[in-house]
């Protein structure tokens, strides 16, 4: 279950840099409104950012202001210190986002995109020329100040379009076939053999799972492509229909559930003269390619994902061979960033050793057990930059350094939470913390360091977050009181607010990630947010601690937290607990009042998977094995038998509202309808609400505001709190 909504931005700042500034005096209206409309105070803000190789310039994506949710395409001048506008869509003779094709639609919703516009771009090599679409429109536009867009001279709709490293020809793929463009002549190198096969796109897991966005790779001489062919004749349909609409068609979707068959996902060498090799991969998941000037390698992961294995491919014939294999008896993990190559063809990679993930170089552990290693964020030279937490601080993520003269060095803040980018002796580091508002992002070189300009609106509201290690295991948790709030004067209410699942932090030294719970807490609740086991950056065997049961360990450490958070803060009412959450935390949300009434006494379930064998495999799968091998785990963890049992004077029904979009395709609304069915059958009172026309997430404003007023007067309802 990706786990990108609601993320804060990630990045470095330089020590003098100071709080970003915003594009003015800001506008009015309340917190829940001002949230939506900025898309979380994200929209303005840099992102997206890609270094030239000589070191002369960065390009990055922004909108015009915070409120703004058409993103533009700049560039900075680092000789000068100037940044430019080189593409403005406004400005630009095309249609609406309402005419994006339904591939650049679903991968939208696969990235969590809310914003329109220029939301991607590739560049060649040399970072002279990116392309990039608008409404299914391919455009290109040298990277230069004054440079005018231009559009390819192809028929739309164009999904994913790609320059060749010597930026002479362009890859697209267009209603699932792959097309090349080389010297104002476009080529068809692979078209669909059947209804339900594309070429160079990725299939629904990968994108939504694996975070490989992307179905297609150019060799580094221009001269041939590497290309997904995807087949999901045989994954199981499913029917998204559009109940407030009944004139429609419902939305038909190919969604591998757990224990389902998959796509089939195979890999073929395509020549612009038009040769064809296909690529010998034995294993289930294609997770990603890497083609430099060093080697073609493959990562590919079993089915079980217990075996994780790097694959090198002669690019003329197709065949591989093993460079390395990594298992795990309950997963291996993929971790972004690797494979990847020093200037001297080193391979770069990560590894789990000692309880630790650790950085490989060329089969050699250089970092020691005090890191642990998130991903690797660039390449340049010997030098490889990586993000990691310190052993016992998860809450921070910095950016570090290694090289084997210099070890490694941290070249972020030690607290907050820091992403970014190496390449030309270019260092581009973006920086979050407690101290100020958004992320700075400072791009650091020879002629000293600039801060790309942020117009991203200051929330305004300042979290007041005491964080403190809970219990016997140590769980990073937070606990935010109302700002108004005297301590002494009165009991308050509590609110969970968690995630709780796995590959997803709520806990981190950054004010965006607990934005909306200061909110809530001036509301009047004490809000207790808590990472527990199956979460990252504690280790290998904290995070493996939910294989085969996702439910008992990650309720047990919330109501740890919980506990550990009265002893620590006090004035908080353990007769009156609620709790809210969205995806995984929606789940856990409904969780916590079936299995534990008599410790939580109401909750807020969004989105919530109540039943694992509606949910995908590569997620699923991962920590339950597939429903015919565990059907004990798939037991443990679903919740519509807790929902079936009636409530006793032991364990007495609780306040549940269970919140759905409707055209959510990825935790469908079938999860939360069937809740409600067991509910009903049970004679358990509930609410349900439904959310027509939204996915997965509400970036619809009027929608995204009052979800939290209703969520509010739900609580205050339900825990008997004065208004």
């Amino acid at each position: 279950m990706a786990a990108r909504v609601g993320t804060p931005d990630s990045s470095p700042r330089d020590q003098a840099a100071g709080p970003p500034p915003h594009s003015g005096p800001g506008f009015g209206g309340s917190f829940p409104r001002r949230q939506a409309a900025t898309r979380r105070f994200t929209l303005g803000a840099p992102r997206s950012v890609t270094i030239a190789p000589d070191g002369s310039r960065v390009v990055f994506l922004r909108s015009r202001g915070g409120d703004d949710p058409v993103t533009c395409l700049w560039v900075l001048d680092l000789a000068t210190g100037e940044e430019h506008l080189l593409v403005d869509p406004l400005a630009l003779d095309v249609p609406g986002e309402d005419d994006l094709p339904p591939e650049e639609r679903a991968r939208r919703e696969r990235v969590r995109e809310q914003s329109g516009g220029v939301v991607d771009y590739a560049t060649d090599r040399a970072v002279d020329t990116a392309t990039f679409v608008l409404s299914g429109r391919a455009f290109t536009v040298r990277l230069l100040p004054g440079s005018t867009p231009q559009p390819l001279p192809v028929e739309g709709p164009v999904v994913d379009p790609r320059l060749s490293p010597a930026g002479d020809a362009v890859a697209f793929v267009r209603a699932g076939a792959l097309h090349v463009l080389v010297n104002g002549v476009e080529r068809t190198l692979a078209a669909p053999e059947a209804e339900h096969v594309t070429y160079g796109l990725a299939d629904f897991v990968a994108a939504e799972e694996m975070n490989r966005y992307r179905g297609f790779w150019w060799a580094p001489d221009g001269s041939a492509l590497a290309v997904a062919r995807v087949d999901d004749s045989a994954v199981t349909r499913w029917h998204i229909a559009d109940p407030a609409n009944p004139d429609r068609e419902p939305t038909v979707t190919a969604y591998p559930a757990a224990g389902t068959t998959n796509a089939t996902v195979t890999l073929h060498l395509l020549g612009l003269e038009g040769s064809r090799s296909d690529v010998d991969q034995p294993d289930e998941y294609l997770a990603d390619v890497h083609w430099d000037t060093h080697e073609l390698l493959l990562t590919t992961s079993t089915r079980d994902q217990r075996t994780v294995t790097l694959r090198r491919v002669d690019p003329s014939s197709g065949t591989s061979s093993v460079v390395r294999t990594d298992t795990d008896p309950a997963w291996v993990d993929l971790v972004p960033g690797i494979p990847a190559h020093l200037d001297d063809g080193s391979l770069v990679w990560c590894a789990d050793v000692e309880d630790a993930r650790r950085l490989v170089v060329d089969g050699s552990v250089v970092t020691g057990p005090e890191w642990q290693v998130r991903g690797v964020a660039g390449v340049d030279g010997g030098t490889v930059l990586f993000t990691a937490s310190r052993a016992g601080v998860p809450t921070s993520s910095v950016l570090a350094m290694w090289s084997r003269d210099a070890g490694v060095s941290v070249v972020s803040a030690e607290r907050g939470v820091a992403s970014g980018r190496l390449a030309g002796g270019v260092l581009v580091v973006s920086q979050s913390s407690l101290e100020h508002d958004g992320s700075v992002t400072t791009v650091r070189g020879d002629g000293g360091s600039t801060v790309i300009r942020s117009f991203a609106e200051a929330p305004d509201l300042e979290p007041r977050v005491h964080l403190f290690a809970a219990g016997e295991r140590g769980l990073a948790t937070a606990v935010l009181l109302p700002r108004h709030h005297i301590p002494g004067s009165e009991r308050l209410p509590v609110l969970l607010d968690p995630y709780g699942g796995p590959h997803s932090q709520r806990v981190l030294e950054a004010r965006g990630a607990f934005l909306t719970s200061q909110w809530f807490a001036d509301q009047g609740f004490a809000v207790v947010v808590a990472d527990g086991r199956g979460t990252p950056g504690r280790g290998p065997s904290f995070e493996r601690a939910v294989d085969g049961d996702l439910a008992a360990p990650v309720l047990e450490d919330q109501l740890a937290a919980l506990e550990a958070a009265a002893r620590e803060v006090e004035d908080l009412d353990l007769s009156r607990v609620a709790i809210r959450g969205w995806s995984f935390g929606g789940y856990l949300a409904a969780l916590a009042v079936l299995r534990r009434p008599d410790a939580v006494h109401a909750a807020i379930a969004g989105a919530p998977v109540t039943d694992w064998a509606l949910y995908d495999t590569h997620y699923t799968e991962r920590y339950l094995g597939t429903p015919q091998d565990r059907p004990d785990a798939y037991e443990r963890s679903s919740i519509l038998d807790d929902a079936a049992r009636p409530a006793t004077d032991e364990a007495p029904n609780r306040p549940l509202l269970l919140i759905h979009g409707l055209a959510d395709d990825n935790v469908v609304a079938a999860h939360s309808l069937r809740m409600s069915s067991a509910l009903l059958a049970a004679g358990r009172p509930h609410r349900v609400l439904p959310l027509s026309g939204v996915t997965h997430m509400t970036p619809q404003e009027v929608v995204a505001e009052n979800l939290l007023r209703l969520q509010v007067a739900f609580l205050e309802e339900s825990l008997g709190v004065r208004p």
